[in-house]
């Protein structure tokens, strides 16, 4: 049976989302039609609405959600009536090279559920029945949403779901940069470019990982107070380079730097900035029209590493639990990282306060 739902939809670039009332038809093959309990509002949302990342108009928001399943179609097997579950906006095949080698997140057949459930068909439509695109297979930000059975993780449901959203993306992204793709030594250093909700969780998991030093870098100074409750050890204020100041404090540079902003010249400041033999880590997206520049010598006489980092390089069917494990024994804070709750009527206001650096995370709940 199809639904009526709110969402929160993009219409144009670079213009205020708008709040409609949308339809959501019932799952097909291999769907499901989960209620949304709640959705963080994300950067990567804020991407889409400015086209840094584009997806084709007009598109539902939302991808960082969680929520009950209401509705299961044929053929799925895993997920029933009453589970609660984290949406995951990767497509993961299971099949091609990279799904075989345990790295999901370079899955070639990603491109299959960007803006549709996998089967290609619209299952989203607004108020004059014209067809809607969904950010990243999800659309999330919306009441209801029919998506792919691939792109769900089941939980458990003592979780609070506001909670447990935010490892959906902006919290397995950073743990995951420092867990996954640098696996950070205890007693090392630590420094995280940007303290939005992605570098406060890069910061959570270096403090969980057991770094010693750990340093904030931020434009803004109440960014940089949030940063010291997640376990941030020394903060600098970005005014200027602050390679200089990093590489005084570390006695030659940290072991591992994370770019958590999508700047090209922060991601080259990170490189500076590590030690001989240290690893940058790039984490955040960019516009296309960025680059990087490093010197190229630098690379074979100091041995130093670049690379990047996508979802956190995670694998979400282990490390969406994992993180929830965390969060149960107390390690990883989730409810902390919530400035703001939204209603869906509210969601405007909620890009706005996300572009204006006033969160660490914005999340939009549903009654």
């Amino acid at each position: 049976m199809a639904r009526k739902a709110k969402a929160a939809i993009c219409r144009e670039h670079n213009q205020p989302i708008v709040v409609e009332e949308i339809g959501v038809d019932a799952p097909g093959r291999g769907e499901v039609l989960v209620k949304l309990g709640a959705c963080g509002v994300c950067h990567s949302d804020l991407s889409a609405v400015n086209g840094t990342i584009a997806l084709p108009l007009p598109l539902v928001l939302g991808h960082e959600g969680a929520g009950v399943v209401e509705e299961v179609g044929e053929g799925v097997r895993d997920l029933a009536k009453g589970d609660h579950v984290v949406f995951s906006f990767i497509y993961m095949c299971g099949k091609c090279r990279f799904c075989l080698a345990g790295r999901p997140v370079l899955c070639l057949e990603q491109g299959k559920a960007l803006t549709t459930p996998l089967a290609g068909q619209h299952r989203t439509h607004d108020a004059a029945g014209k067809p809607l695109n969904i950010f990243s297979g999800c659309g999330a930000m919306a009441e209801y949403a029919t998506v792919s059975a691939e792109n769900l993780i089941r939980i458990d449901s003592k979780i609070p779901l506001d909670c447990a959203a935010l490892v959906g993306c902006g919290v397995t992204t950073g743990v995951g940069a420092v867990f996954n793709t640098a696996k950070v030594a205890p007693g090392s250093s630590v420094a995280v470019f940007g303290c939005g909700g992605v570098g406060l969780s890069a910061i959570q998991g270096a403090r969980i990982a057991g770094a010693e030093k750990i340093i904030a870098i931020d434009t803004l100074q109440p960014k940089l107070e949030m940063a010291k409750k997640f376990g941030a050890t020394d903060t600098i204020l970005f005014k200027e380079d602050p390679v200089k100041e990093l590489k005084k404090m570390t006695g030659g540079g940290p072991d591992y730097a994370f770019e958590c902003v999508g700047s090209g010249e922060l991601a080259g400041a990170a490189y500076r900035a590590i030690r001989r033999g240290g690893l940058a880590v790039v984490v955040g997206v960019a516009k296309p029209s960025d680059s990087t520049s490093l010197r190229t010598m630098t690379l074979p006489f100091e041995e130093k590493t670049i690379t990047g980092s996508y979802f956190g390089s995670c694998v979400p069917r282990i490390d969406f639990p994992r993180m929830l494990g965390l969060y149960l024994a107390g390690q990883l804070k989730l409810e902390e990282l919530i400035t703001r709750r939204y209603s869906i009527a509210e969601a405007p206001q909620a890009f706005a306060d996300l572009a204006s650096g006033r969160n660490a995370r914005g999340v939009i709940v549903f009654r």
